[in-house]
């Protein structure tokens, strides 16, 4: 049961990459520091590549499945840039759980696009509590005003991109090493990445980074490439059906380590919230 495990630690390191995150985007630009990371994690992925032996099989992606892997890259990376600029404006026990609503809408669009109806009862069933849970880990006062409303806004862009990256792999990219394929959409996730931050004039700024955030933006790209290896490998070995909701359940890591780490605490409508995302998680999980 080694892709069991390989599929917590996905959850695991996925959860750390929020905290090591948010504790590298205090002073940092948000925008930067996404940008850095990507090149840590595009090192990382490339080393996965050639470790598996993938690397020759890139000549023989087939036209459609490249433009996937583009489009998917820049989905990725619109909701890599919308997340961390919430994370960089909000606690993450509020980001989080707004961002794991591209469950529901990935859920949602698979069944309106792919007409995935198996087991139809226990995808509502799971839909709905994890959208009602998302309802009450959101505090009202959090997104009334117009200046708390900035990172409200940007998690929900972050979900949608997020989903849509889901549903544009579901769409075309096939035959494609995974590890090669995640190397791939990680090039065009830096050159978003990058060309936001040089279309911005942000590029100046790296030279003011400091050193501790960096270091901690660094460690949040590896928990990212830590996170793929193990949830690649449980794939590989195991049900994807249930590796999937396995790997959505990182929301408890991340709220556990945003109490530990940075001290933030969960109201009892919150943690009622929360225990209702899990279940709807594991009810998809259970009976996929």
């Amino acid at each position: 049961m080694l892709w069991l495990i390989m599929a917590v630690l996905s959850a695991f390191f996925a959860g750390l990459t929020s905290i090591l995150a948010k504790c590298g985007i205090k002073n940092t630009d948000s925008d930067l520091a996404t940008a850095i990371r990507t090149v840590v994690i595009l090192i990382f992925s490339w080393i996965m590549v050639f470790i598996v032996g993938s690397a020759a099989t890139i000549l023989q992606i087939e036209a459609k499945s490249v433009i996937f892997l583009l489009l998917s890259g820049i989905a990725t990376g619109g909701s890599w840039i919308c997340y961390f600029k919430a994370l960089s404006m909000a606690d993450v026990n509020k980001v989080v759980p707004v961002d794991k609503s591209s469950t529901v809408l990935t859920v949602i669009l698979a069944i309106i696009l792919f007409h995935e109806t198996s087991n139809i009862a226990a995808k509502i069933i799971g839909v709905t509590l994890i959208a009602v849970g998302i309802y009450l880990m959101i505090e009202k006062q959090d997104v009334q005003s117009r200046k708390e409303k900035g990172w409200f806004i940007y998690a929900v862009f972050a979900a949608v991109f997020a989903a849509l990256t889901a549903i544009l792999a579901k769409a075309g990219i096939s035959g494609v090493e995974s590890n090669l394929g995640t190397a791939i959409r990680t090039w065009v996730v830096l050159v978003f990445a990058w060309l936001i931050v040089f279309g911005k004039r942000k590029q100046k700024r790296i030279k003011t980074v400091d050193k501790k955030e960096l270091l901690f933006i660094c460690l949040s790209g590896l928990a990212t490439g830590a996170s793929w290896v193990c949830y690649y490998y449980a794939i590989q070995k195991g049900h994807v059906s249930v590796v999937g909701p396995i790997e959505k359940l990182n929301i408890l890591f991340s709220i556990a380590f945003s109490r530990i780490a940075l001290k933030e605490k969960l109201k009892k409508r919150a943690v009622v919230g929360l225990a209702l995302m899990t279940a709807g998680t594991v009810t998809m999980a259970i009976w996929p």
